[in-house]
């Protein structure tokens, strides 16, 4: 295996293993459900706005390793982040996994969440990782659900 390709498993399951920000926000002002049907993942994202920034992000649910790892590094990036920033975010992060950000060589803000490039190899998998950044964004657009159907 790459160093690569071990480096991406090691951060899967270690995220998996202890989730960041894997809890309830009880005064968030936004709060989304994403459900992938195909995998059986199933998450709730929370987030508490102060102003336009993201003053905290929190997930509870359940899933595949992708799909909590994905979640937890994405609390992560958000966090403290402007509305439109988290955006661009997600719209990279969204990109590079469907095969239309080539993270080595394009522009990008994406840090640490690169590693998530490897998904790319396993098409199944790319709905699982990318479950909690669509439901951050239906959140964020004020909608309640969204599925990967």
């Amino acid at each position: 295996m790459s160093e690569l390709s071990d480096l991406y498993q090691e951060v899967i399951l270690e995220h998996n293993k202890n989730p960041r920000n894997f809890r309830e926000i009880t005064d968030a002002d936004q709060t989304a459900d994403g459900k992938n049907p195909l995998c059986g993942d199933a998450l709730r994202v929370y987030v508490a706005m102060e102003g336009d920034k993201i003053a905290d992000v929190a997930f509870k649910g359940s899933g595949c390793a992708i799909s909590k790892a994905s979640a937890s590094m994405m609390t992560q990036a958000v966090k403290g982040k402007t509305r439109e920033e988290a955006e661009v975010l997600f719209n990279e992060f969204h990109e590079m996994v469907t095969g239309g950000l080539d993270v080595e060589t394009d522009d990008n803000n994406l840090g640490k969440l690169k590693i998530f490039a490897g998904v790319l190899e396993f098409p199944a998998r790319v709905k699982c990782a990318s479950l909690s950044w669509h439901t951050l964004h239906a959140a964020l657009s004020g909608d309640e659900t969204v599925s990967t159907e």
